[in-house]
């Protein structure tokens, strides 16, 4: 397997062990936030194929989602290559 996809994997893997509560539906809502184009609502992202849930449930992953935000911040700070952090400071 291609050494991208599986950081990949990795990053997604971690991403949603970090989610605490509702983390199926909150991780779903989080891949229809990044591939939808268009959304005058929250609950136009119900529509996207990748949010396999019913529409009221976008609002009870916010809502019941409780993620552990220092500990995602470094996650997602670790995927920046150091260049781009550097421009970021500067």
């Amino acid at each position: 397997m291609n050494n991208n996809i599986r950081k990949l994997q990795k990053f997604r893997t971690d991403t949603y062990n970090l989610l605490g509560f509702a983390k199926d539906s909150t991780y779903d809502l989080m891949d229809a936030v990044l591939t939808t184009r268009t959304a005058y609502s929250l609950a136009d992202f119900s529509l996207s194929p990748l949010f396999r849930r019913q529409w009221p449930s976008t609002y009870e992953s916010l809502q019941d989602c409780r993620p552990n935000r220092s500990k995602l911040m470094k996650l997602f700070l670790k995927e920046i290559p150091i260049n781009n952090l550097a421009i970021m400071a500067g």
